[in-house]
């Protein structure tokens, strides 16, 4: 490797031509980073005391073999971001002053002969710069002075014009503009084929412009190190058409969170996002697969990915469903839906019974959120999804791993359901237009559009409510009004808002527009009605909650069937409380008693296993384990010391110190006035472990 210190446009000047290679992420710097840029050049054109500015390094290897007569294309490896914005004002410099020279060297002909093309050169040799694929065709266009293609780079576009706009808004003050680019200072960093690696220089060298995403680091380990006709061809099969089918701002916005879902997926675990591309080395190592194998597999999920989340699949139902879950934002049921929707392709399930999984997704979320059962363990639910299948039995198993979900994990039952909907407060809901979109268009085939009306309070929000609301509700019309306000049976859609205002029910209905002419469903048994009040809200409720039943529908099977799958009993210990020698004392095991009964009342799922020498309270894995002992009940939660709110400092750690059970903290319950405060402590290991969410 050799490093000189370089003013950027000597550098340009005297650089046949950069070419970055198709390993390289596409061009990503948004308005964000531009501006920054801009600000740095204009303050350094402008301040006389400063002869010089920083703004990075450019690493680069030649293309060919070097060779001291011939001037060879050099390969960026890192840099690119700042060589096409640099670029992109140049360009946009040269428009702006034409024929003039508001400094030395800064024409438009010589910023482009100097700078942006080499004039004596033919076809791609013309250009100083290279990008790849859609970018390189409207960066080129800009410096032809062409219409950009159909197709072009967004990037590309936004940034100069952009850069445009800045310009010309400088007026006389441009000279400050060609003073700055005169004074950027870049670190040239040429690297020696044979002895330098550029994948590892490539992964440390990002210390400005943009982080590079965990799929611009994948897609540079997958192609820089393999030949130039060998990286050509997977990129041209395999990973060029990944980038088309995502879009260029999906890609940016979505590669990385495929992948995650992917490789969930593959290994079973749930990567870090921050982490992907170390996870998906691993992988590569573990699956002793060819580098083409894996990228093709990677192809065929990207597919699959972008049916789900990007609304491009092209059967109609399935297409729908995947918009439900979407606007539902169940994004943690992806690594599951990619396992069913490659069994799906290989014919291990009709598109009816995958249309029917999706929807059981769907309604688990939506009753779980209804019921107010915490969604945070649900990524770790649905990772745990595919083990279950059985492919003879396919949507059968599925069902039956729903309806045996138990406790935080549960598919809430029709009881529960059906109690919780006329009850909950639905205005708040954060997904309000979903729910009333659902039942509306639920069993019709002519869809109502929910975005072109709004949600209704029949009964008004307004606390002064007239004297005609206030009779018919009765003398206790305030508590009505806050009990009932935003729940089910006081909901609906209208076009006609601002006219129904906060009339009395008998004027909503009548007038033109009102419930009485509404085409609407939700709006239908309103028109019948002669006044609403506490009797008609509940009424109502009672009917849209059995009709909320049908819309979002649970798994149902037969006992008989259900017991198939119903996993065996544990083996019962063959220890028991007498087993443990400090528990023959009475006040011991009166503690003990006092502390089972209330870690086995912390949640349903909670279970207790007695072991040679300790206790353990497992609910993911084990989140508290007891030792009994003379002095008290050891107990070693489940937590890191840093992760326990303990305000009394009781807590030790022992994460570096051998013992029995699992833990790295220690409290030591000795009698029962301090339960409460040590339950407290439990609980936060419980709770950890339920809700320990993968960022």
């Amino acid at each position: 490797m050799k490093a000189t210190e370089a003013k950027l446009l000597d550098f340009l000047k005297k650089s046949p031509q950069f070419v970055i290679p198709i390993y390289q992420r596409t061009y990503s710097w948004t308005e964000k980073e531009c501006q920054q840029l801009w600000n740095d050049i204009l303050q350094t054109g402008k301040k006389k005391d400063i002869f010089a500015y920083f703004i990075g390094s450019i690493v680069y290897i030649e293309k060919g073999l070097y060779h001291v007569s011939s001037q060879s294309s050099l390969l960026v490896i890192d840099g690119q971001q700042r060589l096409t914005t640099v670029c992109l004002i140049l360009e946009a410099l040269a428009r702006q002053i034409g024929d003039t020279e508001p400094l030395d060297g800064f024409s438009a002909k010589k910023l482009r002969n100097y700078y942006l093309l080499n004039p004596l050169e033919e076809k791609e040799l013309h250009y100083k710069l290279l990008l790849t694929k859609t970018d390189k065709e409207s960066l080129l266009a800009l410096f032809d002075q062409k219409d950009l293609p159909k197709n072009h780079s967004i990037k590309i576009k936004e940034n100069f014009e952009f850069f445009k706009k800045k310009i010309k808004e400088l007026g006389s003050d441009i000279k400050f503009l060609c003073e700055g680019l005169a004074k950027l200072i870049i670190v040239d960093i040429a690297l020696n084929r044979d002895q330098d690696n550029p994948q590892l220089i490539f992964e440390s060298m990002n210390s400005t412009g943009k982080e590079l995403s965990q799929a611009d680091l994948i897609r540079n380990f997958i192609l820089m190190g393999l030949e130039q006709n060998h990286q050509e061809n997977l990129y041209k099969n395999y990973w060029r058409p990944m980038e088309f089918a995502f879009g260029q701002a999906a890609y940016s916005e979505h590669f990385d969170f495929f992948m995650r879902d992917y490789l969930t997926l593959k290994t079973g675990e749930i990567p870090n996002i921050k982490k992907v591309y170390e996870v998906f080395k691993n992988y590569t190592h573990r699956s002793k697969k060819s580098m083409e194998d894996l990228v093709k597999d990677l192809k065929v999920f990207s597919n699959y990915y972008c049916s789900i989340a990007l609304n491009q699949e092209e059967n109609k139902a399935l297409k729908e469903a995947f918009s439900d879950l979407k606007e539902l934002k169940v994004s943690v049921s992806y690594p599951f839906l990619l396992k069913v929707y490659h069994d799906y392709k290989n014919g291990l399930l009709n598109v009816r019974d995958f249309e029917s999984v999706v929807r059981f997704i769907e309604n688990y979320v939506f009753r779980r959120a209804i019921c107010n059962i915490s969604t945070n363990s649900m990524n770790k639910t649905f990772a745990k999804f595919s083990q279950a299948i059985r492919k003879e039995a396919y949507l059968e198993s599925i069902k039956a791993d729903f309806l045996l979900q138990s406790s935080y994990r549960r598919f809430p039952k029709n009881d529960e359901f059906l109690r919780e909907i006329q009850i909950r407060d639905l205005y708040n809901f954060r997904r309000g237009s979903y729910w009333l979109r659902k039942l509306e268009n639920y069993d019709r085939k002519e869809r109502i559009d929910v975005n072109d009306y709004s949600i209704e309070h029949i009964l008004p929000q307004n606390e002064n409510l007239s004297q005609e609301w206030r009779q018919a509700l009765g003398e206790n019309w305030k508590e009505i009004q806050e009990k009932y306000l935003h729940t089910l049976g006081n909901l609906t859609l209208t076009g006609y808002n601002s006219e129904y205002k906060d009339h009395f029910f008998t004027k909503k209905k009548e007038i033109k527009g009102g419930f009485k002419e509404s085409p609407l469903r939700l709006n239908k048994g309103l028109k019948e009605l002669e006044t609403w009040n506490e009797n008609t809200i509940e009424e109502r409720a009672k009917q849209m909650a059995q009709k909320a039943v049908n819309v979002w529908f649970a798994p149902s099977l037969s006992p008989e069937i259900l017991d198939k799958y119903r996993p065996p009993k544990q083996k019962k210990s063959e220890y028991t409380i007498e087993n443990y020698e400090h528990l023959s004392k009475k006040d011991m095991k009166k503690l003990f008693e006092a502390f089972q009964k209330e870690v086995l009342a912390l949640d349903l799922c909670v279970t207790e296993k007695f072991l040679k020498s300790y206790i353990a309270y497992k609910a993911e894995g084990n989140f508290v384990c007891v030792k009994p002992q003379a002095r008290g009940l050891s107990l070693s939660l489940g937590l890191k010391m840093q992760e326990l709110h303990d305000p009394k400092g009781i807590a030790k750690d022992i994460s570096n110190i051998g013992r029995a059970g699992t833990g790295d903290v220690e409290v030591v319950l000795s009698s029962e006035v301090e339960l409460r405060y040590i339950i407290g402590l439990v609980r936060q290991a419980l709770e950890k472990q339920i809700s320990n969410d993968i960022e």
